[in-house]
């Protein structure tokens, strides 16, 4: 918990959030079950669950905002396209319905840690989420949507606007918002925030790499957001 200890110490000088296109349980695995608690704000889903000083502040719906005929057209295509797509091992939960997005993944997400990690390999060889992304954003191109490659083994889609840069309307009141994050590239899961003019964007690679850009922006210089 090295990690949370920095951040505590970092929040006595700044406001610190988190956002990730992960669910809230899937953030509270990864960083523990007070996540809510211990971060000023956290936004699930890339904001579209929202959390300040614990307390849940907004929510909004995919189901409700596309329509139950548009998410089956989409689902029954993308579900016969993984099941004709030949890859070296395949699990199961090909598709996460989440609040505000969903959640694809070739390889099913109740793979190993090992199965992931190889799959990830494949995936940089082969483009197999890249050539998929290519396919569903041509065939649901009246749809609006955008598709996220995240993580090492998924991708994220959801109505266009429903990025990152999603949770950034609940925090008008900061003049200042520096954000920091690894898939800062066209395409990747933290381009938007990363290029908004709202944010000062910082591409990071890695957890201690996110501490000693923090420490050298906030804490040696005791700057101010």
């Amino acid at each position: 918990m090295e990690m949370l200890t920095f951040m505590q110490e970092l929040k006595k000088v700044v406001t610190v959030g988190v956002v990730g296109g992960s669910d809230l349980a899937k953030i509270s695995e990864q960083l523990g079950n007070s996540v809510t608690n211990d971060y000023d704000y956290v936004f699930s889903e890339n904001g579209l669950v929202a959390h300040k000083d614990g307390k849940l502040i907004g929510t909004q719906s995919l189901k409700s905002f596309l329509g139950e005929e548009k998410l089956k057209e989409f689902i029954n295509f993308t579900l016969h396209y993984i099941a004709d797509l030949d890859i070296p091992i395949k699990r199961g939960t090909f598709i996460e319905f989440r609040s505000g997005m969903l959640n694809v993944s070739p390889i099913g997400r109740n793979c190993s840690q090992e199965e992931r990690d190889e799959f990830e390999k494949y995936d940089k060889v082969h483009k197999i989420r890249e050539k998929m992304v290519s396919i569903l954003r041509e065939k649901f191109a009246h749809h609006d949507l955008t598709f996220s490659i995240g993580g090492q083994i998924s991708f994220d889609v959801f109505p266009r606007g429903w990025d990152k840069t999603y949770c950034l309307r609940y925090l008008d009141e900061f003049n200042e918002i520096h954000f920091f994050g690894d898939k800062t590239y066209k395409g990747g899961n933290d381009y938007e925030i990363f290029e908004s003019e709202r944010t000062v964007g910082h591409t990071v690679s890695s957890p201690d790499d996110t501490k000693e850009k923090c420490r050298e922006i906030f804490l040696t210089t005791k700057g101010e957001e």
